[in-house]
């Protein structure tokens, strides 16, 4: 009977069936090249692996790789020409003295959105004009087999859009009836479901959580094929694993905190709930998510040391996925952020609105208070995780966009300012987000610096990041001209994937152009969201 139920659990996988799913982005119609040979020009290199800037270089790009890297000479000097590499006839240059050149950018935390949340070539092109190259779609809310269509669409260079890894979230097609109870409820059918999303092409596997036995066989059976792992180690699965036991069992990255304060206890083994919580109350939930981090043991105590050299020794990575909380800090400034006025859809303007039944939702008479636990909480998590870097953890940069007023692109900008805001070095940060992430999802041979042989996936700017890590907003930031005029600058002037070049400004603009479009075929939009949130 057991291999019988096998059977059906893998003859009747699909991922697809009830998913919800946006339109695939169309055909690529932006950008230049691959080249048969790209150079940058007399750029000051900002790489990923924590090293200081150096600059004038060169850099030359053949198709898709890094194919040579030359210093050509002295910040303030003429260039020494005899040291420049030779274009071949027809190369395409690009002149970037003065400019600064990074890798690009790895969002580790990338929802590529669902219905409620916009459309594919929206979100791409959002992502790509904040110089994120590569995404990690944690859950596959479009289904596997959709991501894998776009994943392949953007290996080609058939759609724009950055790299996709796809981790399907655990079980997905098996809440359709696959299991005795429905969804997976023995070690055997978790084996059965892995091995299955093994062979569908996924790159791992996304978990909320499982009952011990399942999880530990559904790991074990995922790291037999090499996948990666990630887990939201939610509130309903916790108590039996946190973040130490799941580590232990061999996954790979968590997301956000949960689980690891619950690691952290020392007087206790579940968090102090309030006896009429309600899980499914958004604002029980992430009221409570900000009294979670003060139950925990205190900052360099023998716990606290002892669950962090563990994990560290198990090369576990942290994705902190800071952005998405932050409005729980400062609601006001947070639905209020300069660039929903012209690059928030009214539909995603709505999906953001304080709700009881949209996810996140929860700052409905949201007072002072709430924010001063919240403020708190932020504290002692961005102690843990600087201290964490500076012993040798692995942290990453993952935004978790298309919730509570986190708009994809820009919330990645934001998450690299709260991880600067946690105590790294702004040099630590940009790692965070290049070599790190690449180390984290198994391609630090192919992305993540700027190095002969990897791909040609690249920003280039026209402001220093280091000295200001808001000029990486699509929108820039003000300065104050000779004239004493306040002038806009900053943003990232080109995107650089698979050595295809993409004028960042117009990726903005053409986001743009979705919103205004939604906006005309929406008459009234303004005054039905202030009408929603009377009604909220």
């Amino acid at each position: 009977m057991k291999k019988i139920l096998l059977i059906t659990l893998i003859n009747l996988f699909y991922y697809n069936l009830s998913i919800s799913q946006i339109a695939e982005a169309p055909e690529r119609f932006r950008g230049e090249g691959p080249f048969e040979q790209l150079i940058i020009r007399g750029a000051t290199l900002i790489n990923g692996n924590g090293a200081p800037p150096i600059g004038p270089v060169d850099v030359v790009v053949e198709d898709n790789k890094i194919v040579n890297i030359r210093s050509v000479g002295f910040p303030g000097l003429e260039i020494k020409e005899n040291r420049r590499p030779k274009a071949i006839k027809g190369a395409k240059e690009i002149n970037a003295h003065g400019m600064y050149l990074l890798p690009g950018f790895i969002d580790m935390h990338g929802h590529i959105g669902e219905t409620t949340q916009g459309r594919a070539d929206y979100v791409y092109k959002l992502w790509m004009a904040h110089g994120i190259t590569t995404i990690r779609d944690p859950g596959c809310g479009n289904g596997l087999k959709w991501v894998l269509k776009q994943k392949e669409d953007s290996k080609k260079n058939k759609i724009t859009a950055p790299r996709i890894l796809a981790y399907t979230w655990f079980g997905q097609g098996a809440e359709n009836g696959f299991g005795s109870d429905g969804g997976i409820n023995s070690p055997e059918e978790a084996t059965a479901w892995v091995k299955k999303n093994a062979e569908n092409g996924a790159d791992g596997i996304k978990f909320g959580g499982a009952r011990p036995d399942i999880f530990e066989a559904a790991l074990k059976e995922n790291n037999k094929h090499g996948l990666g792992s990630a887990c939201h180690h939610a509130q309903m699965d916790v108590a039996w694993m946190d973040v130490l036991e799941t580590a232990r069992l061999g996954l790979t990255t968590m997301e956000h905190w949960y689980g690891l304060p619950e690691a952290l206890f020392d007087d206790r083994t579940v968090q102090n709930y309030p006896l009429d919580y309600n899980y499914n109350n958004e604002q029980h939930r992430f009221g409570e998510a900000g009294r979670l981090w003060k139950q925990a043991a205190k900052p360099y105590s023998k716990k606290w040391n002892e669950v962090m050299d563990e994990l560290i020794e198990l090369d576990f990575t942290i994705d902190v996925t800071f952005v998405p909380y932050s409005i729980f800090r400062d609601v006001g400034r947070g639905s209020r952020l300069e660039w929903h006025k012209d690059y928030t859809t009214p539909t995603l303007l709505k999906f953001f609105l304080p709700g009881r039944d949209n996810h996140g939702a929860a700052y409905f008479d949201w007072g002072t208070e709430m924010e001063m636990e919240w403020k708190e909480n932020y504290k002692l998590w961005m102690t843990f995780i600087n201290e964490y870097k500076n012993r040798g953890g692995r942290v990453t940069a993952g935004a978790d966009s298309g919730y509570m007023y986190n708009l994809y692109g820009f919330g990645y900008i934001q998450e690299l300012e709260l991880i600067r805001e946690s105590g790294f070095h702004p040099m630590e940060v940009i790692r965070a987000a290049t070599l790190h992430a690449a180390e984290a999802i198994g391609m630090e041979k192919e992305i993540g610096t700027i190095e002969v042989g990897k791909y040609a996936d690249m920003i280039i700017m026209e402001e220093n990041p280091l000295k200001n890590l808001k000029y990486l907003y699509a929108t820039g930031d003000i300065k104050i001209d000779e004239n004493n005029e306040a002038v806009r600058v900053g943003g990232i002037k080109y995107t650089i994937k698979d050595g295809i070049v993409f004028d960042a400004r117009q990726l903005l603009d053409d986001a743009k152009k979705i919103v205004d479009d939604e906006k005309a075929s929406t008459p009234g939009w303004e005054k039905y969201l202030m009408d929603e949130i009377k009604r909220n």
